[in-house]
């Protein structure tokens, strides 16, 4: 096999096969009827606000809650403005300070270290391994050198990394854990849901998550002395036993006067489109997981593209796909990008030397402090990424894992 020649990608040469993809990659299912019917109710009643509600009321925001709370499976669970918020609020009711040092993973996305930078502390990036999980031996050699006392693992792309070992290692570096779930909303690691090992679980509900309300977020916990500075942070002034899933008024007792409002609170009118496509979410993990099935089994017939295995212990909802093409040099991974774009197929390069829309990697983040990750970097350089909206058939999404496999032949003949 050979990468093809510079001199091929540069003059346009490559052949095009006649197969072409149609479909849109950021259009998302429509909200249900239910969920309209809810967000016009709440219109036409002027109470969007999470705290305005008449008496003997339930309001939208207070029942996603308790709803939420019940589904993960958690004691207590609060709704943010943004999962980003969810994050941050996290951090500083565990007890980060500005100056502190928070260790995360290498592979995530902008918002995870943008989180540990709002609340004034460093970010220090661990080594991700060549299934995109957090490396292990890594975070104990950062844990000792940095004396960090905080890990906000980004369970990136929906990887779930051994979560029993990973809480093991934690404890014996006194690592309080923090989950950033806004990947694996409904993924379990031997049963027990993603964001119910540590501290907290973060959500998000931005659009192209696994529920959609444009923006907004959950944090729950089973530790009431944290989710009370929690809802404090979040902005509940003194009406925190408005909300649907708090814990008993006496954990407020030192948190209501000690802890600042940063005015983060989800409102009713996006709780309103919530509530109808949590009810709808299991049945969705199955059909995403259909669509990554299609598309992984598409990819792994041709033998230059490396997929990520999947270890038996996780169940995961497949909202999106990895795979790597470890022969390609940057060149004809930009040439890659570009071939499968005009065949309709919309891909994202970890390797790219600039960020690109919602893509970028710790050497842009110029806010954190200027570290080295070589074997990341080489993961990275070849490492491509996809989502798999609900709109796409699974017949959809194999003729997609079979463009791409033919576009990597195309540019290895």
């Amino acid at each position: 096999m050979r990468v093809c020649d510079h001199e091929d990608i540069e003059s346009g040469t490559l052949g095009m096969s006649a197969r072409q993809f149609t479909g849109n990659f950021t259009q998302q299912e429509a909200i249900p009827e239910a969920g309209i019917d809810a967000a016009v109710g709440v219109l036409r009643s002027g109470r969007l606000h999470r705290y305005n509600a008449g008496a003997g009321e339930t309001p939208p925001t207070s029942a996603l809650e308790r709803a939420y709370a019940d589904w993960q499976g958690a004691d207590f669970c609060l709704a943010t403005a943004s999962g980003g918020q969810a994050l941050q609020i996290a951090m500083r009711a565990a007890g980060v300070t500005p100056g502190d040092t928070v260790l995360t993973n290498a592979f995530t996305l902008a918002p995870v270290p943008g989180a540990i930078a709002a609340v004034g502390a460093s970010p220090v990036f661990v080594e991700t391994t060549e299934v995109l999980r957090i490396d292990f031996d890594d975070l104990a050699a950062k844990a000792d050198k940095t004396g960090a006392k905080y890990l906000l693992l980004s369970h990136m792309r929906g990887h779930l990394c051994d979560m029993e070992r990973l809480m093991e290692c934690a404890r014996g570096l006194g690592l309080t854990v923090i989950e950033d779930c806004a990947h694996t909303m409904g993924a379990r690691w031997d049963g027990v849901r993603s964001g119910n090992h540590g501290l907290a679980g973060c959500f998000s509900t931005q659009t192209y998550k696994h529920i959609n309300s444009g923006e907004g977020g959950l944090l729950t916990s089973n530790d009431p002395e944290f989710m009370a500075r929690a809802i404090m942070l979040s902005g509940s002034y003194m009406l925190y036993a408005r909300h649907g899933a708090a814990p008993d008024e006496k954990y407020f007792a030192t948190a209501r006067l000690e802890t600042p409002n940063a005015s983060a609170r989800l409102d009713n009118l996006r709780a309103a489109i919530l509530l109808p496509q949590l009810a709808a979410l299991e049945q969705n993990v199955e059909r995403w997981n259909e669509r990554y099935a299609a598309a992984d089994t598409a990819l792994r017939r041709r033998n230059e593209i490396v997929c990520i295995d999947r270890p038996e212990r996780e169940e995961m909802v497949g909202s999106s796909i990895q795979f790597r093409v470890p022969r390609f040099d940057a060149a004809t991974a930009k040439a890659f990008v570009d071939l499968t774009a005009s065949r309709g197929v919309e891909l994202k390069w970890f390797g790219a030397p600039e960020p690109h829309g919602f893509t970028s990697t710790y050497t842009s983040w110029t806010y954190a402090p200027p570290q080295s990750l070589p074997r990341s970097d080489a993961i990275f350089a070849t490492l491509f990424d996809m989502r798999l909206p609900l709109t796409f058939s699974v017949d959809d999404c194999q003729l997609i894992g079979d463009i791409i496999g033919e576009c990597v032949a195309e540019l290895c003949r």
